[in-house]
């Protein structure tokens, strides 16, 4: 497994924005608009910059992202943000580490913890099965295609984050504006960055994967179907993410269940698959992630 290449001052190469090191435990990003859904930035986003800050405090090639939790405490604006970066434990094998991201002067923003860890010995096995049959992305419909006059009924509007940064193609699932009958909260969907971050040894940086990530309330809506789409949306409560193995390729197969919806929140869990370049080759767990979503709506 492969860590996380940083310079001095930021990312080496890829669309991500630069973490800017301000001090021994301090780090600056700015977000612009374009990283936005709804009114502020993916959190998917806003966690991966703090895991690449967190992987700078550690400092240890040798100890990579095992897992990272983030709490979504209050809301992260775009624009310039701070990142609080305390190691709380750094072992022969295994640092803890919490980072802050919030907007220089709030009191509070998107708190994470991580584990960095070297390899150790165990065993290995997948124990989770991707979804049949596998539709290559180029046979599948494009976030990008041009929507039907069907789409304005329900409310849809592209947003930037969307048509700027992250190119996704529905393999599981309906678009938002197709009338279907609901049966499983179920979706599976094929997503690449316009400008992949590929690393050195030609793999995709993680950073990808925890952005592909937090996109889980496609199979609440999936479950609720098109008549009520466009009166809620579900801002995540917290995100879990765990990396399980290298990505070579640059389309990753997202698919993601929803387990229970009830007292207006939904738990949520997605399973990452590397494909191949083209989706054809036998599919391989590359990362998972789960996590609650609040039902938010229009009223």
């Amino acid at each position: 497994m492969n860590g996380f290449s940083l310079v001095q001052n930021g990312l080496m190469g890829g669309a991500f924005p630069d973490v800017v090191r301000g001090g021994e435990s301090k780090f600056h990003v700015t977000l612009d608009t374009s990283w936005d859904l709804a009114q502020v930035p993916q959190g998917g986003i806003v966690t991966a910059l703090a895991v690449r800050a967190m992987a700078a405090a550690v400092d240890n090639p040798e100890q990579t992202l095992r897992t990272a939790h983030t709490t979504f405490a209050a809301q992260v604006p775009h624009g310039l943000l701070e990142i609080e970066v305390e190691v709380l434990r750094r072992g022969r094998s295994m640092s803890h580490v919490r980072a802050e991201v919030r907007a220089p002067g709030s009191k509070r923003g998107h708190l994470t913890t991580a584990v960095f860890g070297a390899p150790r010995r165990g065993f290995e096995f997948t124990d989770l099965e991707p979804p049949t049959p596998i539709i290559p992305p180029a046979q599948c419909r494009s976030f990008r295609s041009p929507r039907p006059p069907e789409a304005e009924s329900v409310g849809f509007v592209a947003m930037p984050f969307w048509e700027s940064h992250v190119e996704g193609a529905g393999m599981l699932g309906h678009a938002p504006w197709e009338d279907y009958e609901p049966t499983r909260a179920e979706h599976g969907t094929w997503y690449r960055m316009d400008d992949p971050p590929w690393q050195k040894d030609g793999t995709l940086d993680p950073l990808a994967l925890i952005v592909f990530a937090d996109t889980m309330p496609g199979a609440v809506a999936e479950k609720v179907g098109r008549a009520e789409r466009s009166q809620w949306f579900g801002p995540s409560v917290d995100l879990t993410f765990h990396l399980l193995g290298d990505c070579r390729s640059e389309w990753v197969l997202a698919h993601n269940r929803a387990r229970h919806a009830g007292d207006g929140y939904a738990s949520i869990d997605m399973t990452l698959w590397d494909c191949g370049p083209d989706g054809t080759v036998p599919p391989r767990l590359v990362a998972y992630a789960t996590q609650v979503m609040f039902f938010a709506f229009g009223d």
